[in-house]
């Protein structure tokens, strides 16, 4: 079954490619619309081959995948991926829950490996380096918020690791659940020798998506900070949040990572079930990062916050979500916001600052072969707490 599907994603990707091929050539050549042959055949696709896993339709498992990555450029690492988290946005995409998705799908954005290959330009890394890529891949490197290290926030359009236009190849890209990968040199991260790969590999989102905004709204030390969702991301949050100095409070629909909490590094735990105990927290919160991944109810977390402070959404929602509560917001003069990953200098940073504090994400390690396994316990809430994928299974 596994070998059937594959076979079919391999002749989709290889069809693809050639299908846009034909049609920009008969766009530019009427004389193909009468019927004339093509003095020369369509080149296949150009680059080296790959391997890995893909989704080729919302409701279909993944399973094994062979397709290209670009030749190496001039700018380029080439990367042997030894680990890939699994993160719940992969499987956003990988189901089509936020709709826009693009089969055959290869997610992965938390990716650890080594250099196998760079360019003749490439003075940043050397073959044998551990590096990391996260969530982007490019951008167009000088809108303003490019050269303010924002690259997330693009102007002409980031380019994401997976299931995104990709300007130089014009096809979809593919992400980190396969052997290898081709990255601009700008958009690879240094690993320190210090820290484990498996535990690293989900610095890169959850560690950046999680740190970014504690470092834009100014966490400080002993201020009271409340990290919702005690899941993938919200996990490195309290660790984050604790080297920053604060004093931190998990908050959580799940009594068993109430107990958790404190292995964490929270200075408490509050069960958000429990109308009481939230009642007695209420208007005592300098900062609330919301890290759940699906469509809940704001405002009872707003109701925690001081005056003047903001609650900020990580958490990527479904598209329905909660409304708002106006005098949540207005009687206190609270806000909220929301912050996506961060640029790369940023991403740089954090793990550099993960590696000084001894922080690496709390891993279960899986073959590929048991990543639909995953999907299902992702979402049961059956994992403490990332899933990292041993890419090394693909040879098995």
């Amino acid at each position: 079954m596994a070998e059937n599907s594959k076979s079919t994603l391999v002749r989709r990707d290889l069809l693809g490619s050639v299908i846009k091929a034909s049609v920009g050539i008969a766009l530019a050549d009427p004389l193909l619309n009468s019927g004339i042959a093509l003095a020369e055949p369509i080149e296949a696709p150009k680059g080296t081959e790959a391997s890995g896993y893909a989704a080729s339709a919302a409701k279909s498992p993944l399973v094994p995948f062979d397709f290209y990555r670009r030749s190496v450029g001039p700018t380029d690492v080439r990367i042997e991926i030894l680990f890939c988290g699994v993160c719940h946005s992969d499987i956003h995409t990988a189901r089509n829950e936020w709709g826009g998705t693009v089969y055959p799908c290869v997610p992965g954005h938390e990716i650890v490996g080594k250099v196998t290959e760079v360019g003749e330009k490439i003075t940043k890394f050397k073959i044998g380096d551990t590096v990391a890529v996260g969530c982007l891949v490019n951008s167009c490197q000088h809108c303003l918020s490019c050269e303010e290290g924002l690259e997330q926030f693009c102007e002409n359009g980031a380019t994401f690791t997976y299931n995104s236009p990709d300007k130089g190849t014009g096809k979809t890209t593919y992400g980190g659940y396969s052997n290898a990968v081709v990255v601009t040199e700008k958009f690879v991260v240094k690993i320190p020798s210090k820290l484990d790969p498996k535990g690293a590999a989900p610095l890169v989102c959850a560690g950046i998506t999680t740190y970014s905004p504690m470092w834009h709204w100014k966490v400080k030390p002993g201020q009271k900070v409340g990290i919702v969702g005690i899941g993938g991301l919200g996990h490195v949050a309290v660790k984050i949040a604790k080297a920053l100095g604060a004093n931190v409070f998990a908050i959580t629909t799940s009594p068993g990572k109430v107990l958790d909490a404190r292995r964490l590094g929270a200075d408490g735990a509050i069960l958000s079930l429990d109308a009481k105990i939230m009642k007695a927290h209420e208007n005592t919160f300098d900062f609330i990062l919301n890290t759940i991944p699906q469509s809940h109810d704001l405002n009872p977390y707003i109701s925690l916050l001081k005056r003047d402070r903001t609650l900020v959404v990580v958490g990527a929602l479904e598209k329905k979500s909660s409304e708002l509560i106006a005098s949540s917001l207005i009687h206190k003069r609270t806000s909220v916001a929301g912050s996506l990953i961060g640029g790369l200098a940023e991403t740089q940073e954090v793990v550099d600052f993960c590696e000084k504090h001894g922080i690496l994400a709390d891993t279960e390690v899986i073959p590929i072969q048991k990543i639909n396994e995953a999907y299902d316990r992702v979402v049961k809430k059956d994992v403490r707490y990332r899933f990292v994928i041993d890419m090394s299974s693909l040879k098995t």
